[in-house]
């Protein structure tokens, strides 16, 4: 006999197997967008989602293939949510999330900035200067080419020391 256990485990774990488009190394799971996974009396699922940032132009397909997945693991019912609060930050990467990034030769995320619970957000008007090592010689002596790459959520840069440009996952 199939247990309401069994359900929502197998659903968590076709949920947690589908691949973010944009950084294919990584799950959804991986990286932290993906928020919950319930099955209801019903048998239909809810997967909740939570964008890297507003506006995130794969969120739709993220939401398709986690139905197309959830579907092929037998659930005929399947929402895909989203939630904006509280906002995505890098610090739900998973440790395997970040170690994935840099063996595809992605600088990972460090630390979020802090953020108030409340209030206003805090506005800096000079550049924030971080260290980004670059993830194929270690080197700290990187620069900034440019602070968009292939995504949004990504910026150009390049190692000084070894002279390849890479990628960096920027801290949000």
């Amino acid at each position: 006999m199939v247990t309401a256990t069994d359900l929502l485990e197998r659903a968590r774990r076709a949920a947690e197997e589908v691949a973010d488009p944009e950084l294919p190394m990584l799950t959804l799971a991986d990286l932290g967008v993906l928020r919950g996974v319930e099955v209801g009396e019903d048998g239909a699922v809810t997967v909740a989602l939570t964008p890297t940032y507003t506006g995130c132009p794969a969120m739709a397909e993220m939401r398709a293939d986690v139905a197309r997945r959830l579907r092929a693991a037998g659930f005929a019912e399947v929402r895909v949510t989203t939630v904006l609060d509280p906002p995505w930050t890098t610090d739900w990467i998973t440790p395997e999330g970040r170690r994935k990034l840099a063996a595809c030769g992605i600088a990972p995320p460090g630390p979020a900035p802090a953020r108030r619970p409340q209030g206003p957000v805090p506005l800096t008007l000079s550049p924030t200067r971080r260290t980004v090592p670059c993830p194929r010689c270690g080197s700290a002596d990187t620069e900034e080419i440019s602070r968009f790459s292939a995504t949004a959520c990504k910026a150009l840069r390049r190692c000084r020391s070894c002279l390849e440009p890479f990628e960096h996952v920027k801290d949000i």
